[in-house]
């Protein structure tokens, strides 16, 4: 599912315009990008936890020349998978893990 097609979902499931349901994510969106910001975290139980990560600075390749470089300390985002959802996709089967089932 891409972000058009969850704008559609919530348009549907509230019963307003796509327009509205478009605010309505992007409402959602900025709050946890906003509340991250802020607090470092985005906690929605039973969904998950929006975090801050720090990377300490590390040794890597550069792929094309083998040269060893230095990649500087840097902040991502992690995401923690809440426990509701972690059932829902455990009920998903196997199939949604992407491997072949060998013959």
């Amino acid at each position: 599912m891409n972000k058009q097609e969850l704008v559609e979902y919530v348009a549907n499931e509230c019963s307003v315009s796509k327009a509205c349901g478009e605010k309505a994510v992007n409402a959602v969106l900025n709050g946890i990008k906003q509340g991250v910001k802020k607090s470092n975290e985005v906690r929605l139980i039973g969904f998950g936890t929006f975090s801050v990560k720090e990377r300490k600075a590390r040794k890597g390749r550069n792929p094309q020349t083998g040269a060893v470089i230095t990649i500087k300390a840097s902040k991502t985002v992690k995401f923690s998978v809440g426990q509701d959802f972690k059932k829902v996709v455990a009920k998903c089967g196997s199939a949604s893990t992407g491997k072949m089932k060998k013959k």
